[in-house]
């Protein structure tokens, strides 16, 4: 409403609270307004002049008043529109003192002046073939609309740009990299390959086959490779980057090997030297507890820590890097030398739709083991309702005690957190599971603040066998290989990704024997379901349900138990969560999108074609070349 004021006050309730009342008027009539606890407006509202009010017309006492509204005083002179009532109002991420209104005041007149010199750096043929708005309209219209289609129009323009810069940073770099003078050029010899093949103890699986392929034909190329192989847990990416190391040596050039953390860098390293030093492979493993590397080498397995000047490459050909989203631009920037790259072969378990793999990665080109090794059992994976928490301890002493079997308890937290008091912490739990539910079992912790030394020993001791039961932050997502490990058991499961989950249950399973995963909830499980019949004779009892009617968290954890392969799951995820949740919490390497989504499969095909069309003429555009550089990392590689 609009009017004019004609009285405001303080009064008191009976309890002796303060109540701020006011009467509005136009020609058609008067109303009262209320607000509770403000005493200022008595004094920031003038009696005699006209406002705009927005709020909730409600009974007070016996009469029909506007209760708490917002208000903002009428520019009758200069016939300025409202920003804060009567109209679509803009909501802020709000902050203490900081109120969406104090700072819609100061938006308005800031995009007065601002977008009038806006340079709009998307060319004029991209916004037409895709039908989009210019820069400063979308600007305007997603803080100050008029009506609900220019919210739409102002999106799908924002959303646009930020999918395409992404992409068109991702090609551009690609450019660039394979603009670079390869280092070492490598020949194939294919007998050596075909009996390094024949030696191993499996064959490769056609995916394997063809991924190997497509790596064996960019080593041969004049240009430094640059391609990502993604591969579900145990799938075999370990057998394609030691094809790929062994051509290397094959043509007398060193490779990197690298992982995030020791406890994989040791395991790629055990790994390694069984395929590779009957050949005649020098093999080294350079972690944070070693200062340096004094022996000659063919191939060095260790952390990113090795770039940084620890390990003396005199002829580098190849670099293997683990968990691509880990390991940034600017990592790879330092294997760089007197500007000479070697070839790099990235790889991840994280399973990554192929949409967002090819948004998030344009740099790089694309192989995927989409095929599990044959005879490689399923792992069989139970939803845990609370009330059958004791009967799965139960069920876990069972299968461990006394047997070579092992099991893994996974906790979100390493301490206990007040704002999470419901989420288990891997400290608190192993002290629990130790003293009260597993007194008569053998128990080791391991989380990310342990020291190197201190995580080494406690996987040793696990893998020797002399653990039944280790308590464990996700710190073991990656890189722990322990064939008699048979049960996954995961706490707050509803708090991790379909994709993490997935790679948590991939610890396990490794040997020949069948394994386990349990997920329990930090909620409880909804009452309406329905048991299947088969449930009675499950391992855990009425574990088992066919269908959950309602609880989100829970028919995400559903799809665990009948899905097995990673991409699956994760292109689940993308539709039930967003990409903000895929990974995790917060994931390195993946960028924050504020306005776009990874789901709209649509606009990312648009936006990529549109940079392709780009990047092939980038020179004539300098304002985007300039917006370019502003996001790239400032890298200078030693």
């Amino acid at each position: 409403i609009r009017g004019e004021v004609k009285s405001i006050k303080n009064e008191y309730t009976r309890s002796g609270k303060k109540i701020q009342k006011g009467v509005i008027a136009d020609q058609s009539g008067e109303i009262e307004t209320v607000w509770f606890n403000q005493p200022f407006l008595v004094k920031t509202i003038k009696i005699g002049e006209n406002y705009s009010f927005s709020g909730k017309v409600d009974w007070f006492g016996r009469k029909i008043v506007m209760i708490s509204p917002q208000y903002e005083k009428l520019q009758m002179a200069n016939g300025k529109p409202t920003i804060h009532t009567g109209r679509l109002v803009p909501v802020y991420p709000e902050t203490a003192r900081v109120s969406s209104k104090w700072l819609r005041s100061r938006m308005a007149p800031l995009l007065d002046q601002v977008l009038p010199k806006l340079d709009d750096f998307l060319p004029e043929k991209v916004k037409e073939n895709n039908n989009l708005i210019n820069l400063g309209q979308a600007i305007r219209w997603i803080h100050f609309p008029e009506n609900n289609a220019q919210v739409e129009k102002a999106k799908n323009r924002l959303a646009f740009d930020e999918l395409f810069l992404i992409q068109l940073a991702g090609l551009k770099r690609k450019k660039d990299w394979q603009e670079k003078e390869l280092a070492h050029q490598f020949s194939i010899d294919q007998e050596k390959v075909l009996e390094f093949l024949r030696r191993l103890p499996f064959e490769l699986t056609a995916a394997q086959r063809r991924c190997v392929k497509e790596i064996l034909a960019d080593l041969t190329k004049n240009k430094p490779m640059n391609r990502l192989l993604e591969g579900d847990v145990g799938s075999g990416k370990t057998v394609v980057a030691a094809i790929a190391a062994y051509v290397s040596f094959l043509n007398g050039f060193q490779t990197a090997v690298m992982a995030p953390t020791s406890i994989l860098a040791n395991q790629h390293f055990l790994t390694l030297d069984q395929m590779l030093s009957s050949l005649g492979v020098k093999i080294e493993l350079l972690t944070g507890g070693r200062k340096k590397i004094d022996k000659e080498f063919d191939l060095l397995v260790g952390t990113h820590a090795l770039i940084h000047r620890r390990a003396r490459f005199e002829k580098l050909g190849l670099a293997v890097i683990d968990e691509q989203h880990r390991f940034g631009v600017e990592q790879r920037a330092k294997l760089i030398k007197r500007g000479k790259a070697p070839h790099i072969l990235t790889m991840t378990a994280t399973p990554i739709p192929r949409t967002i793999a090819l948004t998030l990665y344009g740099d790089l080109d694309l192989s995927v083991i989409d095929q599990m090794p044959p005879g490689r059992k399923q792992i069989k994976t139970w939803v845990v309702p609370p009330q059958k928490r004791k009967d799965a301890y139960q069920w876990i002493r069972k299968r461990v005690k006394d047997t070579d079997e092992q099991a893994f308890i996974i906790c979100p937290l390493i301490e206990e957190s007040e704002t999470f008091q419901s989420i288990k912490a891997a400290t608190v739990e192993y002290k629990k599971l130790s003293q009260e539910i597993f007194p008569d079992l053998e128990l080791g912790l391991l989380h990310g603040r342990m020291k190197i030394k201190e995580k080494d020993k406690v996987v040793d001791r696990f893998r020797e066998g002399k653990l039944d039961l280790l308590v464990s932050t996700p710190v073991v997502e990656v890189g722990i290989d322990i064939p008699q490990a048979t049960i996954m058991m995961i706490e707050g499961a509803d708090r991790f990704g379909l994709a993490q989950l997935h790679q948590l249950r991939g610890r396990v399973g490794r040997g020949a024997k069948e394994s386990y995963c349990l997920l329990f909830c930090s909620s409880r499980i909804p009452p309406a379901i329905r048991l299947s019949s088969s449930s009675k004779s499950s391992v855990l009892g009425d574990v088992l349900f066919t269908e959950i009617t309602r609880g989100k968290p829970i028919r995400r954890l559903k799809a665990m138990e009948k899905m097995n392969l990673g991409m699956e799951l994760a292109e689940l995820d993308l539709k039930l969560r967003g990409p903000g949740e895929i990974y995790g919490t917060k994931q390195h390497g993946f960028p924050d999108l504020r306005v776009a989504s990874f789901t709209d499969l649509n606009l990312i095909r648009k936006s990529r074609k549109a940079a392709e069309v780009v990047m092939a003429d980038l020179s004539q555009y300098p304002t985007l070349t300039k917006k370019l550089k502003r996001q790239e990392p400032d890298v200078e590689p030693n």
